[in-house]
């Protein structure tokens, strides 16, 4: 089972319970696949059983086609939030970290060309790597977070929060409206561009508001 752990070592005091997810929450990452920009928030959830430690080793599904990086800056919720407002959003924020939101692309692509839901593309075991939460108030700038990936040392990822279509303060408030967020819940919040495949033996690495590295070693 998947603990929660700070950068200092600490564990949370919440268990792991349900991750929401956003999509193409950045403009150039829905042009680089051929998708539209949605008009509202594009959520979907991968259970508890998706998420393992970023800095441990990241199991790949073989055989079922492409593996896709997508890194995202991940929230770790601290308050029960329901109908939130968003003036009120990053008081249920007790973390930030970092998220590979894994994707099986072949397989997502033939569910979307039939119209079914993503999650056997999205939510298999081991499909959450996460890194160690970095408490709120060490984040530098709320408004302008960035995360980056590094794949065998070539940048593949840079993004900042405020290149987001809809930003952290409303996405939280916006599925606030449809699930309660409970304490150790998780939100990622989209992926900038430049996903691309993994293959066994890549050496990751990931860094958070330009000061918290972390890495991890794909199986």
């Amino acid at each position: 089972m998947f603990q929660h752990k700070f950068i200092s070592g600490d564990a949370f005091s919440d268990s792991l319970g349900k991750i929401v997810c956003v999509g193409r929450n950045y403009a150039a990452h829905a042009k680089e696949l051929g998708n539209e920009v949605p008009k509202s928030p594009l959520l979907f959830i991968k259970p508890a059983t998706s998420a393992v430690p970023f800095d441990t080793r990241i199991v790949i599904p073989k055989n079922q086609g492409s593996v896709h990086h997508e890194v995202e800056i991940a929230l770790l919720i601290g308050k029960p939030a329901s109908n939130i407002e968003e003036k009120d959003a990053w008081e249920c924020v007790t973390a930030v970290g970092v998220a590979l939101d894994l994707t099986l692309r072949d397989v997502q692509d033939k569910l979307k060309e039939k119209g079914q839901p993503w999650e056997m593309a999205k939510a298999f075991d081991g499909a959450c790597p996460l890194t160690n939460w970095v408490p709120l108030e060490k984040i530098r700038d709320k408004n302008s977070i960035q995360v980056r990936l590094e794949n065998n040392s070539e940048m593949k990822q840079d993004g900042y929060s405020d290149q987001m279509i809809t930003s952290i303060p409303k996405l939280i408030s916006y599925i606030s409206q449809f699930f309660t967020l409970q304490p150790g819940d998780v939100v990622l919040t989209g992926t900038p561009a430049g996903v691309g495949p993994l293959e066994s033996g890549d050496v990751l690495k990931t860094t958070l508001d330009a000061c918290y590295e972390f890495s991890g070693k794909v199986l």
